[in-house]
């Protein structure tokens, strides 16, 4: 039964709301710089990868293959050793956050996982679902954590198994958490049974090839790591993908006979056009692709943060952050240019999809809004 005209015009409404709203978002990290339409018969199937992607099901209509090779690329770019990695594609980092921190407590019972002031939302609502006590310690200006607040923290509960949540690229400035200090911090007070978690949905797609490379991985000393898909690769459904120890991983996979295969994930049915889009552009970029699109977007943002400075806004960034942070402007740029405001500050996260010319048109109404309130003020 076809739609009826009514249905139609519903869609095409939201499909003109949608196309005119994709020209102008600065202030969230996703890229839509992708092109995906050689997949556009793979939609006709119900494609699902329950269970374990590194085992079989007894239902075979998947990507497991291509989800084995997505996995394997992501655990080498993040320096796990190949014989004890494991991981799987999630439907985005808030969930490779929620299984980072369900293998910690799986370890550790009677942990308290520690992380910043800045950290990602999902963080506290997972560990509300994990009934984990939790402390939360002080952020530096940056946003980087306070590793003497930290120190504090666990010092007066030494006795506790540590889990500390690392930002590799928090949601405001993205700074980067070091993981190496962290570890050695752990070491030094004696804190034998400790996890360390690396929030890296952000920054974990373009870190690696950022010099000097970011101190964030499992050679730092992670024993778990989640990043997005959709942020920096890009894709038209949020994803992700985690990656764990896998000795780790052993302690909580169940055999499961309905399907066939055992299962340590969180959902169980699992998306399975979502590997697909990232083995495909992980195909195409291929890592000299990666570099390129990093080299741009560093780019790009340290242009955008010089123009903003000329025009009088006291812009600033991380080191070799895409993510340029500056006082809240008029509510008229905020809502055109779709700008994640957060206590009086405003930011542009230059994402790969993002441009010079992008830029220049923001600049200019940024300047226009500033020459009426300087107009204002003279009147």
């Amino acid at each position: 039964m076809d739609l009826q005209s009514i249905e139609k015009d519903k869609l095409k409404e939201l499909y003109d709301t949608i196309e005119q709203t994709t020209q102008n978002f600065l202030g969230y990290p996703v890229s839509k710089d992708f092109d995906y339409s050689e997949l556009i018969p793979f939609l006709k199937f119900p494609i699902n990868n329950l269970g374990d992607p590194f085992g079989e099901s007894t239902y075979r209509v998947d990507s497991r293959a291509m989800e084995r090779e997505v996995v394997n690329f992501f655990a080498s770019l993040f320096r796990a050793k190949a014989e004890d990695s494991w991981g799987y594609v999630t439907n985005g980092g808030s969930e490779g956050n929620l299984y980072g921190l369900y293998v910690a407590r799986e370890l550790y019972p009677k942990a308290i996982v520690y992380f910043s002031e800045s950290t990602h939302y999902s963080i506290q609502k997972n560990i509300t679902l994990l009934n984990t006590d939790h402390i939360i310690v002080k952020s530096q200006k940056n946003g980087e954590i306070d590793y003497n607040d930290l120190k504090e923290a666990i010092g007066y509960n030494r006795h506790r198994p540590v889990v500390v949540v690392a930002n590799i690229g928090t949601t405001m400035t993205e700074a980067k958490d070091n993981t190496k200090v962290i570890k050695t911090l752990l070491e030094e007070m004696a804190i034998e049974k400790h996890y360390i978690h690396a929030d890296a949905a952000l920054a974990g797609g373009f870190a690696p090839f950022i010099t000097p490379r970011p101190v964030f991985d499992f050679e730092d000393g992670i024993d778990s790591i989640s990043v997005s898909g959709h942020k920096f690769i890009g894709s038209p459904m949020p994803s992700g993908v985690v990656i764990v120890k896998k000795h780790n991983r052993d302690r909580i996979a169940r055999r499961i006979a309905y399907i066939g295969s055992s299962d340590a994930t969180i959902t169980g049915s699992r998306n399975g056009h979502s590997p697909l889009f990232l083995w495909y552009a992980i195909k195409k970029l291929g890592i000299e692709g990666f570099k390129k699109r990093t080299a741009h977007s560093l780019a790009v943002a340290a242009y955008t943060e010089k123009r903003l400075n000329e025009i009088g806004v006291n812009a600033w960034r991380n080191e070799n952050a895409l993510t340029i942070v500056f006082p809240a402007p008029h509510n008229d740029i905020i809502s055109k240019w779709q700008l994640a405001t957060e206590k009086g500050q405003s930011h542009i996260i230059c994402m790969p999809n993002v441009t010079f010319e992008q830029i220049d048109s923001f600049i200019a109404d940024m300047e226009l809004v500033l020459c009426e309130l300087v107009l204002c003020e003279l009147v």
